[in-house]
């Protein structure tokens, strides 16, 4: 079982970090360089990052990654507010790599037009829903849903994309888990 991807996406983290104690390889790519584009469009038509690859089966989606692997290894399944859960998380996630990439391709996405000010404001409105569930005690467990938000609150804060000081309850979540060992085997500062 081989899982491609980037050190640095948060997409890939997840998968890492769920995976700890399952014995797959990784292979670490650079999907922006001639070589990483290559492979990617060989492997995975989404162009996307993680895919696995297990004998003759590709699968393309983080979501899909972990299903596929909780089936495989027998794991809890989520239910259907976990679902529901990683929904925001994703179209946070989502959000915030489009933000970066058009930053990176030269936009000034702080600007005030209407596809820069959507994305900041889905961005805000899910980070005040999360910070809720926090507080709610919804990622009270170290569970697939838990691993994704540090994911993704641990990449804004390393590629400085969101400003997390008024969502404390986050704040808090992140620093808690910042020492655990599947977390630090897999930052991408180091």
């Amino acid at each position: 079982m081989i899982l491609y991807g980037s050190t640095t996406s948060p997409f890939v983290r997840r998968i890492r970090i769920f995976a700890h104690a399952i014995d797959f390889e990784f292979n670490n790519i650079d999907i922006f360089s001639e070589q990483g584009r290559k492979l990617l469009k060989a492997k995975n038509p989404t162009l996307k990052v993680p895919f696995l690859v297990d004998d003759n089966a590709h699968i393309y989606d983080s979501r899909i990654i972990f299903n596929y692997l909780s089936d495989k290894f027998e794991l809890s399944k989520l239910s259907w507010q976990q679902q529901n859960t990683l929904t925001l998380i994703d179209a946070a996630t989502d959000s915030l790599v489009q933000m970066l990439i058009l930053g990176r391709s030269g936009f000034d996405t702080s600007d005030d037009a209407m596809y820069f000010k959507m994305q900041r404001e889905r961005i805000a409105t899910v980070l005040t829903a999360l910070n809720k569930q926090c507080l709610d005690g919804d990622f009270a467990q170290w569970q697939y849903p838990s691993i994704c938000l540090y994911c993704l609150l641990d990449w804004a804060i390393y590629r400085e994309l969101a400003d997390l000081s008024e969502y404390s309850a986050l704040t808090n979540f992140w620093q808690t888990h910042n020492q655990r060992v599947d977390v630090k085997d897999t930052d991408p500062r180091a």
